[in-house]
Order: structure tokens, then sequence, then C-alpha cells
């Protein structure tokens, strides 16, 4: 189960934090670093600081963008302790801990961490479903990335020794680039219908995007919305593109 969670770290800085991260992981039973865009990558010191977790480290995953670590995740979690313009359901450390071991059990699951000092940007926290903030004191809540990692993996080997928290059942829920798909097909929908004016798209689809971000729909909801596009091309003599044209009604 343990193995189904992922953590994701975004264009990391400093070396050093990235063994540490290791080291933080495998203290708490977790294997499955992946690095997006690290600044400096492979590096004696991320080794050295790593100690007893170099596996950890030969093993990462490296991809060049957030969406190639997260794209066969069902659910994506940002950290982040910032307000921000739009609201996603924030959880603390140990909600989120006892959110992710239920969900493991089927599905692959993101822990997302931004950059050491701007942390994630707004559109990297707009592809996620839930926040997840740490508690510090209100006066100096800053933590250095390593600590912050190390806090959540404690909370997630903490709620995977509860059997209450294993007993949780979840739903069947689309892996991230199901979503990116089911986005695609909204867009165009909403392009062939002008309800968007490509000159003056406004902020409708990225307002969307969060709204379906925030409310999760499991796998077969969004099979009917898939169908609902589907039907309203079809009723008005739009032409669907070839990813979009054997969408089905996901009704039965």
């Amino acid at each position: 189960m343990l193995s189904n969670i992922r953590i994701v770290l975004i264009n990391t800085f400093h070396p050093g934090n990235v063994g540490a991260i290791a080291r933080a992981m495998k203290n708490m039973g977790l294997s499955n670093l992946y690095l997006v865009d690290p600044n400096d990558y492979p590096s004696d010191e991320a080794t050295s600081r790593a100690a007893g977790a170099v596996d950890l480290l030969e093993n990462a995953t490296i991809v060049s963008t957030l969406e190639e670590a997260i794209s066969d995740c069902s659910l994506v979690i940002g950290t982040s302790a910032r307000h921000r313009t739009f609201q996603l359901p924030i959880m603390n450390a140990r909600e989120c801990a006892e959110t992710v071991i239920p969900e493991a059990k089927q599905h692959d699951v993101a822990i997302v961490f931004g950059r050491e000092t701007t942390g994630l940007l707004n559109e990297e926290i707009a592809q996620c479903h839930r926040q997840v903030y740490i508690d510090a004191n209100d006066e100096y809540p800053v933590l250095n990335i390593s600590q912050a990692v190390q806090i959540v993996a404690y909370e997630i080997w903490m709620a995977n020794q509860d059997q209450s928290i294993h007993a949780k059942e979840t739903a069947e829920y689309p892996r991230k680039k199901e979503m990116d798909l089911f986005h695609e097909h909204l867009e165009e929908t909403l392009y062939g219908l002008n309800f968007i004016i490509k000159n003056h798209p406004g902020k409708v689809l990225e307002k969307l995007q969060r709204f379906f971000n925030r409310s999760r729909p499991e796998k077969q909801e969004l099979g009917i919305l898939r169908g609902v596009l589907a039907a309203v091309q079809r009723e008005a003599n739009l032409t669907p593109s070839t990813k979009n044209s054997d969408a089905k009604d996901g009704s039965e």
C-alpha cells in the first residue's frame, strides 16, 4: 500500500534536500520518489545526505513536468501553508494521512511539494484535488522542505498502523490523465457551442477545472459526464475530435 504513495518534488534547488527527503521517506516506509525538473541532480551531496536511503535516489523517477508525475494518480494533494485565491478542500497532515491510506489500497496517490523558496505555483496547486498544511507557530510557520516531508511521512506511517483507517472504503476514481481528457472534451464542446469565444476565453475553463478537481467525480460519474458531452455534440452537429468520438453515455 505504501508503495502506491509517491512524494513529488518540484524543481528542488538544493540537492542536499533531496537526499534528506529520501532518508525521511525511508524512515517511514515510503519508497516512491518523483523529481520534477530538479535543479542539480544527480548529486554527490544528495547521495551523502541520503545515508542509508541511497536506493530511493537510484530508483527515483525524473520527469520534466508535474503533469508527467501525476498523470496516473487518482488523488493529488498539494502542500501549501498559503491561502490561495481559489480554495481547495484543505487538510492538516494527520487528516491527509487518514485520507491517503484507504485510497492507496486501490490507486496511486501523489503528495506534491513545491520549491524551497516559493512553494507551489497557483497553476500547480490548481492541478491538485486537495491541499495539505502543517500546523506550526503562527509567528514562524516556515519549515525546511525535508522537515515538511518528514512530518507528512510520519503521519502516513502512523495512519498505516491503524486498522480502523485501513477498513475505510473508497470509491473508484479516475486517474488524472482521464480527468485531463474530460477537460479537453469539455473545452472542445464549449468552444463548438460558442459558449466560450476563442479570442476571449476568460477564466471559465480554469474555474470549471477547479470545480471538478474539488468535487472529484467518481469513475462512473465521469463516464456519464463524457456521455453528456458526446450527446450535446451529436445534437448540435459538432464533429468531435478522434479521441472524443468514442465517449459513451456511461449511464448503464
